[in-house]
């Protein structure tokens, strides 16, 4: 295996955040006024019946999935747009005779979207401070779950923009897969809280996983076995990486 060309990741990753602090205000301004609507919705309206779940604050109860809820959105449409926009104007074919392979390429595009959705999650955090009291219980493992999920999720992102032909199907999955999966998989509630059913039902979703391992490193509470979300993120990252890879060695969708 031949080493990785780290200036041309560079190059990749260099361009895509300048892109992103081109319209940073514009990239953050929505997310932090999404996130005020939340509380204000959420945190006053439900957290007026909702005092506490348990033993925390709803206010502060919602932090982790707020900002698990805009890691997801925000690595699946930049990673997906990023690599998308080469194949619409057709300068896709310059990164296919670069000296740069697969994993160049793709440390370059889901690296700047990971970076970017982390900001972006971070300042959603910073935000809520105005808000509620939020106390992180374990910090080293909050970031560790942050980024491993922006890297999974701009990897899937990645693959998304490799599939979709035009900008419509860029947003089909975001808008009714992701979106859903978050909202169904605790963002705003503990699985704890629904019959056992349903709460049964609720454990098949993967973003519950992903939202409990975060909750967990916040207020060490947790629906799932931390270990369990641990090993479903990084069981995500391998599959994504093992299917773009497949993509770039048969061609798949990027001639087209």
């Amino acid at each position: 295996m031949s080493a990785i060309n780290w200036p041309g990741v560079w190059a990749i990753f260099h361009h895509e955040m300048t892109r992103f602090f081109r319209t940073v205000m514009q990239s953050l301004l929505s997310p932090v006024l999404s996130t005020v609507l939340y509380f204000v919705v959420f945190g006053a309206a439900i957290g007026g019946r909702i005092q506490s779940v348990e033993g925390v604050a709803y206010g502060a109860f919602i932090v982790p999935g707020l900002m698990m809820l805009t890691i997801l959105q925000q690595s699946v449409s930049n990673a997906s747009f990023g690599i998308y926009f080469p194949k619409f104007s057709g300068t896709i074919y310059e990164y296919l005779v670069s000296p740069v392979g697969w994993i160049e390429v793709t440390l370059g595009f889901v690296g700047a979207a990971a970076m970017k959705a982390v900001l972006i999650a971070l300042v959603i955090l910073l935000t809520s401070f105005f808000f509620v009291g939020v106390h992180i219980l374990y910090p080293f493992w909050m970031l560790a779950f942050l980024v491993l999920t922006a890297t999974g999720f701009s990897l899937l992102g990645f693959i998304i923009g490799l599939w979709a032909k035009s900008f419509e199907q860029l947003q089909i999955v975001p808008m009714m897969v992701i979106t859903p999966l978050v909202f169904l998989g605790g963002a705003f509630y503990s699985s704890d809280m629904l019959p056992p059913f349903w709460e049964a039902v609720a454990k098949l979703n993967p973003v519950l996983y992903l939202v409990s391992g975060f909750r967990w490193s916040f207020f060490g509470l947790a629906d799932v076995p931390v270990g369990v979300s641990l090993v479903a993120v990084s069981l995500m990252i391998l599959a994504c990486c093992l299917a773009i890879r497949w993509i770039f060695a048969t061609g798949w969708r990027l001639r087209e």
